[in-house]
C-alpha cells in the first residue's frame, strides 16, 4: 500500500465527483448536505511510467503497481467540532488517514447551491481548519486534565508530556495548525499518540472549472495565499473533466489530454503532490516471476525497505544489490547492467534512492 489520503472539505465542493473520477468506485453525488455517511474507499493504482519500461524489457507474468487509498470522508459543516452535521463522526474518520487532501470550491454554478452561500475560498478554508483546530484543542484538554495529576507528583515523563500539551494548547489557541510546531525526538512518541488532525499535511486542491484549469483564475489565487502562510501546496482540477477521462480508455485519455493542451491528469498531479507531500520514494524488486513496486519514505534503510517486503528480510539482512532503473533500463537488463558495473553492493547503512531497482540478500 502505498499511503491513505482522506477527502475533505465542505458539502457540495465536488469531494464525491472528484472521488469517483479518481477511484471509478462509484460514490453517490447528490445537490444535498450529507449524501455521504460513512466514507467510501477507493484504492487507486499509481501510475508509474518506469515500471512499465522495466516490464517491456524483462517481461515478468505479473506487475504490481504500488497504489493510493483515497478516503471520501462527508463534509464538514460549522460547528462539526460540537457534533453538528455529524461532525465528531466525520472528524473520527480523519485520524484514520496519513495526509489530508482538502477539495475547496472554486467553481460558479446556480445549479449546484453552496452551502454558505456564494462562492468564497478564503472563507470555506477558515471555517474546515478552525473545526479541525476545535476538535484537536478538544483533545489536548482531555489529555491535560487526565495526566495533570501525575504531572504535578513528579513523574518525569508524565511532566514531559504535560508541558508538550501545553505548548500544544498554546499554539491551537493562537490558531496554529500543530504540525507547524518543531518537535524533539523524546517528544515524537507522545505526539504521535495524541493523533492530532492538524498534525496532518494537508494537499489543497481547487476544484474549478474547464475554463480556469488552464489559466489561474482568481479563486485559486485566495488558496495559494492560504495555503503558502501555512507551508502547505496547491493543485488544480476539474472534477467534471476528470470524470470525462475516468471513462477513456489509455489511447484515448492521452489525445483527450493533449487536446486540451495538458500533460498529464488530475490523478497523475495528486500522486506527485502526494507523494512529495509525504516525502516518499519508490523502489522496484524482480523476485521470481513478479515485478513490483514498492513505496517507502525518503531517507529508509536498506534492511527496513526489505522488512517492508518480508520481516525475514530485515531480520536476516545480509547486503542490497543496486542498479537504478535509468542504468538498468539503458543496459537493457541485469545481466548487461552487471558487466558495465552498473550494479553495486550496498550494506546495512545505505538509504533506498527513488527509483532503486533492489536485489536484497538475505539469510534466516
Amino acid at each position: 500500500m502505498g499511503f491513505r489520503c482522506g477527502i475533505i472539505g465542505l458539502p457540495n465542493v465536488g469531494k464525491s465527483t472528484i472521488f469517483n473520477a479518481l477511484t471509478a468506485a462509484g460514490a453517490e453525488v447528490a445537490n444535498y448536505p450529507f449524501c455521504t455517511i460513512d466514507p467510501n474507499v477507493g484504492v487507486v493504482r499509481v501510475p508509474d511510467e518506469r515500471l512499465e519500461a522495466i516490464a517491456r524489457i524483462i517481461n515478468p507474468p505479473q506487475t504490481v503497481y504500488t497504489t493510493m487509498e483515497f478516503f471520501d470522508i462527508a463534509g464538514l459543516v460549522q460547528g462539526a467540532s460540537r457534533g453538528e452535521g455529524l461532525g465528531n463522526k466525520f472528524l473520527g474518520h480523519i485520524r484514520d488517514v496519513d495526509a489530508i487532501v482538502h477539495i475547496v470550491r472554486c467553481f460558479d454554478d446556480p445549479d449546484v447551491s453552496h452551502i454558505y452561500g456564494p462562492v468564497d475560498p478564503a472563507r470555506d478554508i477558515d471555517i474546515i481548519n478552525a473545526e479541525l483546530l476545535l476538535a484537536d484543542l478538544e483533545t489536548v484538554e482531555k489529555r491535560i486534565t487526565k495526566i495533570e495529576r501525575q504531572a504535578k507528583s513528579g513523574n518525569k515523563a508524565y511532566r514531559r508530556e504535560f508541558e508538550m500539551c501545553g505548548r500544544i494548547r498554546d499554539a491551537l489557541g493562537r490558531g496554529e495548525a500543530v504540525r507547524a510546531l518543531a518537535l524533539g525526538d523524546d517528544e515524537s512518541e507522545i505526539f504521535r499518540d495524541l493523533n492530532l488532525l492538524t498534525a496532518k499535511k494537508v494537499l489543497y486542491v481547487a476544484n474549478v472549472s474547464e475554463s480556469v484549469l488552464k489559466g489561474e483564475g482568481i479563486y485559486v489565487a485566495v488558496i495559494e495565499e492560504a495555503a503558502r502562510k501555512e507551508g502547505s501546496k496547491v493543485i488544480t482540477i476539474c472534477g467534471d473533466m476528470e470524470s470525462e477521462i475516468a471513462e477513456l480508455d489509455e489511447a484515448e485519455r492521452k489525445e483527450f489530454l493533449a487536446d486540451m493542451g495538458l500533460e498529464v491528469s488530475g490523478l497523475q498531479k495528486l500522486i506527485v503532490a502526494g507523494y512529495d507531500l509525504l516525502n516518499l520514494i519508490t523502489f522496484y524488486t524482480t523476485v521470481g516471476s513478479e515485478l513490483r513496486a514498492w513505496t517507502i519514505k525518503k531517507g529508509t534503510k536498506a534492511p527496513k525497505a526489505a522488512g517492508k517486503i518480508h520481516s525475514d528480510m530485515e531480520r536476516g539482512f545480509i547486503r542490497a544489490e543496486i542498479v537504478t532503473c535509468d542504468d538498468f533500463i539503458t543496459s537493457g537488463g541485469i545481466t548487461a547492467a552487471r558487466e558495465s558495473g552498473r550494479v553495486r553492493i550496498e550494506g546495512k547503512e545505505y538509504s533506498i534512492e527513488d527509483g532503486d531497482i533492489v536485489y536484497f540478500r538475505f539469510n534466516v
